[in-house]
């Protein structure tokens, strides 16, 4: 009868954790985004969660407003797009180091960095950045900085 040594079940071990931890991380995070269709930064701004590992579904809308009014943006925070994730609004050009942050924090209702700055994903202008910040808009409606931006 043959009885597997120590370092054969730790070889086992460790091969089930990283093939465990592999699946998992190949699972997409899926965004929606909503557009208009003559939208240029836009479709930069997807490029840029694709490259971060996003799967984007990318829908064209003739009536902006009212995809946004339907979501829950303020107005105060509206920008050229809005994505959609777990149900949660990422209005404008968010950097996807935040829409992965919002996916951590139940207590908003979405993300938002009103206007259009450039320097801030997909309205990129060689080196120049305005500063820019990420709202958080909280279910109770206040609003809180998640991330500073300065200029450069």
């Amino acid at each position: 009868m043959h009885f597997p040594t120590r370092k054969t079940l730790r070889i086992a071990a460790l091969s089930t954790l990283l093939f465990s931890a592999v699946g998992q991380a190949a699972e997409p995070v899926v965004i929606d985004v909503h557009r208009d269709a003559n939208c240029g930064c836009c479709k930069d701004w997807i490029k840029h969660l694709e490259s971060n590992g996003f799967t984007v579904r990318d829908h064209v809308e003739r009536d902006m407003v009212a995809v946004k009014q339907r979501l829950g943006v303020p107005p105060r925070l509206a920008s050229c797009h809005t994505g959609v994730i777990d149900g949660r609004f990422v209005e404008g050009h968010v950097p996807a180091a935040q829409v992965l942050e919002l996916r951590k924090r139940p207590d908003l209702a979405g993300l938002a960095v009103p206007g259009m700055p450039m320097g801030s994903p997909g309205m990129e202008m060689g080196d120049h950045r305005d500063a820019y910040q990420v709202i958080g808009l909280r279910k109770t409606g206040a609003e809180q900085v998640i991330a500073d931006y300065p200029a450069h």
